[in-house]
This record gives C-alpha cells, structure tokens and sequence, in this order.
C-alpha cells in the first residue's frame, strides 16, 4: 500500500515534524507512506473572493500534479463524511482488497481546497467540523492513518 499527504505549505514546526516522523515511522511496517508538500501560493492578509478563487486554483492546480489517475483521492474537508476510527480502518482495508494500491490524502491550505481537487476526489472526509492549522492537520491524519492498520491488524493500540 502506498499512501502520499498531500499539503499545501511547507512544515516549519519542530514539534509537529517530530510527531510526523514517529508516525511515519511507526507507519514503515504496514505501508509506504510519502509527505508530498507543494507551495503556497505568496498572497497579501486580505483578499477579495476573485482573488481567493486564484490563490486556490493554483495551489489546486500544484496539488494535482502530484495525483497519478489510479490514485483513490480523499480530500479533507469540513464538509465531508465523518467517519469513526474504525470506519476509517474499515474504508482503507476495503481499498486494499480491491486493488487500490495508491491512496492520497489532500490537505488543502489556509484557504481551503480548490473545486477541481475537489473534483478529483473519490471522496471527502471530515474530521470535525473545527477547523484546524493544517500543518496539525497534518500530524492528526497521519495518527489516524496509523490507528488504522493498528485496528486492520488486531494489534494493541486503539482503544
């Protein structure tokens, strides 16, 4: 199983990195897991909507560059489908057994996802309706990502 995250945004946060990388880490046993970060789009603190709509559409355009089409795409957004756990670890199994062997998660920027990475999308997924930096966006897929084969597996972990 390969698994790219796909984010807008470089990770500058030691604490977060370090997080990261023991999950990555911990991730080796199970699956091949690729941190793909593409630039942000440069943009003043305060824009209007038409300029919002091109700050996301290149950072979109960036993110699907690095989307193979046999890749299941599964974009984080506030609006998608919550899933537990569990549910998460089941979705992801099922992929395997059906011979989806390229998963990416996309992790849009501070403005959001683009509606043609949207688009692209197999499918949307929420993890609250909070909304969080995503650079612990970040941190907080790739734990969960980990649950996941932990509770695939029936290894300790998930409680």
């Amino acid at each position: 199983m390969n698994i790219a995250i796909i984010t807008v945004g470089k990770l500058k946060e030691k604490y977060l990195k370090m997080g990261i990388e023991e999950y990555v880490k911990r991730l080796g046993a199970y699956a091949k897991i690729d941190l793909i970060e593409v630039p942000d789009e440069k943009a003043p603190e305060q824009l209007s909507e038409a300029e919002m709509e091109i700050v996301k559409k290149k950072e979109g355009e960036r993110i699907l560059a690095k989307v193979s089409p046999d890749t299941h795409v599964i974009a984080l957004a506030i609006n998608g489908k919550m899933k537990t756990s569990e549910e998460m670890s089941k979705d992801i199994e099922s992929l395997m057994t059906y011979g989806k062997s390229k998963i990416a998660f996309v992790i849009g920027g501070s403005l959001g996802i683009h509606d043609d990475v949207l688009k692209r999308a197999n499918e949307k997924q929420s993890f609250g309706k909070m909304t969080l930096p995503h650079q612990l966006m970040k941190l907080v897929l790739v734990e969960q990502i980990y649950r996941s084969f932990r509770i695939m597996k029936g290894e300790p972990y998930h409680k």
